[in-house]
């Protein structure tokens, strides 16, 4: 059976995210040109949101039925936040982004953490797949 670690794939998509949003503007701003509009495209970037939310939701919820730690959740939640405030306030972009990405990849990293300190201090193999 295959683990997915969804700590490691919520990095991951909120890093694609900031990528997306602020270096493929500047790099593939003839996309345009040959049919293709991911730039500015409203569906995309909610799309975006709408992945990093699910990913978010399913993997810090499982972190947090074993080390009960508020903390990620607080910080994803207001990453979140900064990040669908983004669509609305154009103008402030970066100031945003910024602060959303290092939030939602913050969160992920200390639910990350956290699930594996609980993981290492299970007497038992295989008592961290329970949660208490």
């Amino acid at each position: 059976m295959i683990k997915i670690n969804y700590d490691a794939v919520g990095i991951a998509a909120s890093v694609a995210c900031a990528i997306h949003c602020a270096v493929l503007p500047l790099i593939l701003s003839s996309l345009p040109l040959f049919g293709i509009n991911i730039i500015g495209n409203t569906a995309f970037e909610y799309g975006m949101i709408l992945l990093a939310f699910a990913i978010g939701v399913y993997s810090l919820r499982n972190g947090y039925r074993h080390h009960h730690r508020l903390l990620p959740l607080i910080l994803f939640a207001l990453g979140i936040v900064l990040l669908t405030l983004k669509q609305y306030y154009h103008r402030h972009l970066l100031a945003f982004l910024i602060p959303a990405v290092l939030l939602i990849v913050s969160s992920h990293w200390m639910n990350y953490r956290a699930t594996k300190k609980y993981a290492d201090s299970c007497p038992v193999k295989g008592c961290a797949d329970h949660p208490h």
